[in-house]
């Protein structure tokens, strides 16, 4: 899975890294450091990073299943309560 970060956008705000810290790290307290090649295993914890990100600065290739996934597993968490 390719990502893209736009350091243009982001703002620090750090939601990805505390999501997909193996893909996503801060470097000191504004910078972002992130691996640009995520693997399939750390495909859930990028889509929530990504879907969490409040500037959404984050792009990634390869995430339509995941969203699908975690969109499903929302639907069920609010049907159950």
């Amino acid at each position: 899975m390719r990502l893209v970060v736009d350091l243009n956008k982001c703002q620090g705000y750090a939601q990805c890294a505390f999501l997909a810290p193996d893909v996503f790290a801060m470097h000191g307290e504004e910078s972002l450091v992130y691996s640009p090649r995520a693997e399939q295993e750390q495909r859930d914890g990028v889509a929530r990073a990504v879907a969490a990100c409040p500037v959404q600065a984050i792009t990634a290739e390869g995430l339509d299943g995941a969203r699908h996934g975690l969109a499903e597993a929302g639907r069920e968490a609010s049907d159950a309560r």
